[in-house]
């Protein structure tokens, strides 16, 4: 059985207190003895040496909300996967949506990125999705598919075991509209194939597939009960304790 993981996003929200404040609620909320559950919190960068000062020794892992490619240099504003293992960071978020359609990231950019950190040891989720003209017009697994195969050009089968898969449809992002269960399974079901056909099995059935868009205390139950999905990539939700905790708790309780 493959493990639930539950990840915060916290995108650009916080201040240093607030931080500070909703990690120690996650470390004093969270419970995950004998369970098969993973929590991850990404925060924004200015906060992430404060937030693993928290987390430390505790079951919340830390992970970053993006990197660059380049391992150092004169790139103005840009942070290195280095300094994310540095810094402690076992994750990072690569090509969300907000990043390829508001910051205008390629696919081959995105790729550039994967590879930059799975050779500093950075698990990696990938963040995959369509826009609402796409489902519309039945191209959610065009879309899909082409972002699986620039995403992911180049990285051998023995390196996906440090790959991470997060469908977020953009047109349930921070829109309170949430993917029916069906809907996510059925996305979760063709790029759980899509990984069978292009690698093989194992690397298929072994690889964590997460939801992402609008998930909350009150609907994650019933997407974490969907055979292909695998935990979720939470926003909006992530940034209060008591509306996070419920959703991992959804998890605890599917895992036992």
């Amino acid at each position: 059985m493959r493990r639930f993981l539950i990840a915060g996003n916290w995108k650009m929200n916080s201040t240093s207190a607030s931080a500070k404040e909703l990690a120690q609620g996650l470390v004093d909320g969270v419970s995950l003895k004998d369970t098969d559950v993973e929590v991850l919190i990404s925060p924004p960068f200015p906060y992430l040496s404060q937030v693993k000062s928290i987390v430390d020794g505790s079951p919340v892992q830390l992970g970053a909300q993006n990197a660059y490619f380049e391992a150092q240099g004169a790139f103005t504003g840009e942070t290195s996967a280095d300094m994310l293992t540095d810094i402690g960071c076992s994750h990072v978020i690569l090509g969300h949506s907000e990043r390829r359609h508001v910051l205008g990231e390629s696919d081959e950019i995105i790729n550039k990125k994967v590879h930059a950190c799975l050779n500093e040891g950075l698990t990696v989720i990938l963040c995959v999705g369509e826009l609402l003209k796409d489902r519309e017009s039945n191209q959610t697994e065009s879309v899909l598919e082409t972002q699986m195969k620039g995403g992911l050009k180049g990285v051998e089968a023995g390196a996906m075991g440090k790959i991470v898969i997060a469908y977020e449809p953009v047109w349930a992002i921070g829109t309170g509209v949430t993917a029916s269960p069906e809907q996510a399974e059925a996305a979760h079901q063709f790029l759980r194939n899509w990984l069978s056909e292009n690698y093989n099995a194992e690397v298929s059935e072994q690889m964590q597939i997460l939801y992402g868009g609008s998930v909350k205390g009150s609907n994650a139950n019933e997407l974490l009960s969907q055979t292909n999905v695998d935990g979720a990539l939470v926003g909006g939700a992530s940034l209060k304790a008591d509306q996070f905790l419920p959703i991992i708790e959804a998890a605890v309780g599917l895992s036992s």
